[in-house]
């Protein structure tokens, strides 16, 4: 679309001999590279130029972060464990965590502490 309207609002002499010319201005303006072989003369080109490079931004952008942000999620969900200490409360524990991380409450309710078979204090 920004690549038709370029065309016929532009010039031959600017660069825009072509509909696939103007679809290489139109990627080439959207993701921001801007090699400069192909510029707008007109004010109002310039202006759609702008508002094209805004829109590559947010075409980029906003995926990138989402994606960023998932990826993120994924790995503390995979790290951390939601059960709670039955000392403290508290959740936020590594999976692999055998001692809570606030009051050293033994987290494996299946098994026996190991420190209360050689007498020492469960917590301190």
């Amino acid at each position: 679309m920004f690549a038709a309207l370029m065309y016929t609002i532009e010039s031959p002499e600017a660069g825009f001999t072509s509909i696939p010319m103007s679809m290489y201005w139109a990627i080439v303006s959207m993701t921001t590279v801007g090699y400069g072989d192909i510029v707008p003369a007109t004010s109002l080109g310039k202006s759609i130029t702008v508002v094209l490079m805004l829109l590559g931004y947010s075409i980029i952008a906003v995926p990138t972060g989402v994606f960023s942000a998932q990826v993120i999620r994924s790995i503390r969900e995979e790290r951390y464990s939601e059960e709670a200490c039955p000392g403290c409360g508290y959740d936020r524990h590594e999976k692999r965590a055998r001692y809570c991380l606030r009051c050293g409450t033994w987290l494996d309710e299946d098994s026996e502490d190991p420190r209360k078979a050689n007498n020492e204090p469960a917590s301190e």
